[in-house]
């Protein structure tokens, strides 16, 4: 009997999960192993667990889907990750494709494209749907966030959002002193002195979804 691929799903809609799961398991080559809804129980199942790809919505409660990705991709035996979100900002794309992410799909893609996104990831391929593909094509690289890494972009979106040093520290199980440094480095390189300019910018880029 061929090996399955052993696939883990991380999206905070116990319906959306469930739907992936049906849909994944009607597949002979692959197996949905464990699903999770929130970041903190993901990382733990990997710290004990294994499995070839994670299936991946970056709009997750706790330290987000970014940290989510790049706490896992930093461990030995990482899974392939496959990001699935209703995210199609060529930004947002760029920093979890920079933070580790094998592969980005919007949740607008047809289920079929899904199922061979797992499979390619799974290959060692990078798909991206078109539509994510045709946004990164016309972004523009010049843009002052551009230069952040994913860490100090996911801070800079809460800030953005208008949450404080201190809310951004519990939500991300960071000190406030360290959240303090971040916006320090954020302004530096981005020039964006003040909140509202941080807003201002951000809204004008699509960087605010309501989520944060």
């Amino acid at each position: 009997m061929d090996v399955k691929l052993r696939v883990v799903l991380a999206d905070d809609h116990a319906v959306v999960r469930t739907g992936y799961r049906r849909l994944l398991e009607l597949e002979d080559d692959m197996e949905v192993v464990a699903d999770f809804g929130d970041s903190d129980s993901a990382c733990a199942w990997f710290a004990a667990n294994s499995a070839d790809v994670l299936v991946l919505d970056l709009s997750m409660p706790g330290r987000g889907g970014l940290e989510t990705l790049a706490r896992v991709k930093a461990r030995e035996t990482s899974p392939k990750v496959l990001v699935f979100s209703m995210h199609d900002n060529p930004a947002i794309v760029d920093q979890a494709l920079k933070a580790g992410a094998d592969g980005y799909l919007t949740k607008s893609s047809e289920p079929d494209l899904l199922i061979d996104a797992v499979r390619r990831v799974a290959r060692g391929e990078r798909p991206l749907s078109a539509d994510v593909a045709a946004a990164r094509a016309g972004a523009d690289g010049a843009a002052v966030h551009a230069g952040l890494s994913p860490r100090e972009f996911e801070i800079f979106r809460l800030l953005a959002a208008g949450r404080t040093v201190e809310q951004i520290a519990a939500r991300l199980f960071l000190s406030a002193k360290t959240v303090a440094n971040y916006q320090t480095m954020i302004r530096q390189k981005t020039g964006l002195s003040s909140v509202l300019e941080m807003y201002r910018h951000a809204d004008a880029h699509g960087l605010l979804d309501g989520s944060e």
